[in-house]
C-alpha cells in the first residue's frame, strides 16, 4: 500500500478529531453524545408528522438504555420529561403527558426549618423539649415532681451518652432551668440524680447489645469460658 496515501489519510484523520473540550455540552450525560445528536436531528426536522415518528423512536431508544427502570409506575413519563430538556426546549411533538416547562425545573424547594429549637442543647433532643412543655401544664403535685426528676436523670443520661464525661447534677439542673423558660426550678433543691457511673454503665450495656449487621454471637459465654462448641445433643452417639 503506498505509503503516501497512508500518511495523508492519517493526517486527515488527526484534523478531524473532536476533542470533548470542543464538543457542545450535554444535558444528560448518562444517555452519551449519540442520543444528544438523535434529539438534535428530530428537532430540526420541519415535517411534525416525521417529527413525532422520530420522538417515538428515541423514547424507544432511551428505554431500552434503561431497563431497571421498567418496572417503575411513571417509567414512561420519565422519558418523555427527559427528552424535551435534552432538547432544551426545542422539541415540539406531541406528547402523551403534560410538557415539562424551564421554569418548572428552575424552581428552587422552600428552605426546610431545622427541627431542633434548642440547637445549644442539641444531644438531649426533641422529645426532652416536649416532655419540658407537658410538665410545664401540669399543676404542682407529686405527680408533676415525680415527672420532673425523670426527665432531669434522662437528661443526664443523654448529656453523658454524647458527651462521654462526667457532669455535675447542677449543670442538668441549669439546663432544666433553661429549656423550661424558668418553669422546672430544680437549681436549689436537694434531690440528687442517678449516679453517674450507673448511667455510664447503662449506656456501655446499650451500646454493646447493638452489634454491626445485627450477627448473633457463635457460641454462648457458658460454652466459651469451657471451650466448647454448642452442638446437638446428637453429635456424641456412635455411629452405626
Amino acid at each position: 500500500m503506498n505509503t503516501k496515501y497512508i500518511k495523508e489519510v492519517a493526517n486527515d484523520v488527526v484534523h478531524h478529531l473532536e476533542y470533548n473540550a470542543e464538543r457542545t455540552h450535554l444535558i444528560i450525560p448518562e444517555y452519551g453524545r449519540h442520543l444528544q445528536k438523535l434529539i438534535n436531528q428530530a428537532t430540526a426536522i420541519e415535517d411534525r408528522e416525521e417529527r413525532n415518528k422520530a420522538a417515538k423512536y428515541i423514547i424507544q431508544v432511551m428505554g431500552s438504555l434503561n431497563p431497571h427502570l421498567r418496572d417503575v409506575p411513571d417509567f414512561q413519563h420519565k422519558l418523555w420529561d427527559q427528552l424535551f430538556i435534552m432538547s432544551d426546549f426545542d422539541l415540539d411533538v406531541e406528547s402523551p403527558y403534560p410538557v415539562p416547562t424551564r421554569e418548572v425545573l428552575q424552581l428552587k424547594p422552600d428552605a426546610l426549618k431545622y427541627p431542633q429549637n434548642f440547637p445549644k442543647y442539641r444531644y438531649y433532643g426533641n422529645n426532652i423539649k416536649y416532655m419540658i412543655d407537658v410538665a410545664n401544664k401540669w399543676e404542682d403535685g407529686e405527680m408533676k415532681n415525680a415527672l420532673v426528676k425523670v426527665i432531669a436523670n434522662h437528661m443526664k443520661k443523654s448529656y453523658l451518652s454524647w458527651n462521654k464525661d462526667t457532669v455535675k447534677d447542677d449543670v442538668i439542673f441549669e439546663h432544666l432551668y433553661e429549656l423550661s423558660d424558668g418553669k422546672l426550678n430544680l437549681i436549689q433543691s436537694t434531690q440528687e440524680l442517678l449516679n453517674t457511673t450507673d448511667l455510664l454503665r447503662t449506656n456501655k450495656r446499650v451500646s454493646n447489645k447493638i452489634t454491626p449487621g445485627g450477627q448473633p454471637k457463635i457460641q454462648s459465654n457458658k460454652n466459651a469460658k469451657a471451650g466448647k462448641s454448642p452442638t446437638h445433643k446428637n453429635q456424641n452417639r456412635k455411629p452405626l
